[in-house]
């Protein structure tokens, strides 16, 4: 049984769902244009029927389009360079499969992104089908997952920026999030670039630091954990997202209201201060939960130990 797609509602604003297994997933060698056309596309699986009620993954739509338009407009890209990206992406969604990690650290799955996907040049616009592998991790449930506004990270110039602000989504009403460096290695999908610490630290997690507080009043910072001489894990900081209970007087219905940092001054110039704003439609099992995701296995005691004598730091 499907929904006709006249009795799908679509949000006004374009969301991100996805499972934390996802968020914290090994997304290919993925680059930023293809990444954000990636996001883009899942927005649109997104929907509720006509009695407000978020679609079971059943119900979800599975084909989706994209035009050169809609990425144009919501991205601040010219026109005419959305259509090559589109192209490329279209080439790397096919291609791609995303590795997630088992619980427990018990191995992994590799999943594949589409099933089938087009470029049609003539009109502009790319259509996917996303595979049955990954669309349990893309659906609308009310536990363990991460929702955002696509137009939070439209203006990131940085893969490892906009995937340090989806990392920080599923913490954000802890105002910390402590990562092993293995564990950012494997969501930034480095490889074997950036050997160094230092290099690493500079090229990825310190730049999108600067990019996000240079967008938003996160007020991000972050500390290297040691164990000895060597950095094992890092612990970043920043301001939480407030949620406030509003109860409906009329129907006696509780809806929370998360209160983000606030966009910066002179980025709000660029972007529209309403796509920004709260998010009252957010379903109480949306909301983050305090958990770390699974350590690799040789850092697991370690984890626990330093998580065990920084979490203190937490109340200063």
């Amino acid at each position: 049984m499907t929904l006709g797609l006249s009795e799908v509602l679509q949000s006004k604003t374009p969301k991100i769902y996805k499972d934390k297994r996802l968020n914290n997933a090994h997304f290919s060698d993925f680059s930023h244009n293809d990444y954000q056309v990636f996001l883009h596309l899942i927005t649109k699986i997104g929907g509720v029927d006509a009695h407000g009620k978020y679609l079971q993954p059943n119900l979800l739509q599975r084909e989706h389009a994209l035009t050169a338009k809609e990425f144009s407009k919501l991205f601040n890209v010219s026109l005419s360079n959305c259509y090559g990206i589109l192209k490329k992406a279209v080439d790397r969604l096919m291609k791609a499969d995303i590795r997630i990690e088992k619980p427990d650290n018990h191995g992994f799955w590799r999943i594949n992104v589409c099933s089938m996907a087009e470029y049609n040049k003539k009109d502009g616009y790319i259509s996917v089908k996303f595979t049955d592998d990954i669309m349990p991790y893309l659906a609308q449930v009310r536990q363990k997952f991460i929702l955002y506004n696509l137009k939070e990270i439209a203006n990131f110039g940085s893969l490892y920026t906009t995937r340090l602000y989806e990392l920080l989504q599923e913490f954000k009403e802890t105002g910390w999030m402590l990562k092993s460096i293995d564990q950012l290695r494997e969501v930034f999908v480095v490889g074997n670039k950036f050997k160094t610490y230092n290099n690493f630290k500079q090229k990825t997690f310190a730049h999108a630091c600067q990019e996000i507080n240079n967008n938003y009043d996160m007020g991000l910072r972050f500390e290297e954990l040691k164990d000895g001489r060597k950095i094992v894990a890092v612990k970043f900081f920043f301001k939480q997202t407030i949620v406030t209970q509003v109860t409906n007087q009329k129907t006696g219905k509780t809806t929370n209201i998360y209160n983000k940092p606030k966009i910066q001054t002179n980025t709000m110039k660029k972007v529209k201060q309403a796509s920004l704003s709260n998010s009252p439609n957010v379903l109480e099992g949306q909301r983050s939960f305090v958990e770390l995701t699974p350590e690799v296995k040789p850092m697991k005691n370690i984890l626990s130990s330093l998580l065990s004598k920084f979490t203190s730091s937490k109340k200063q």
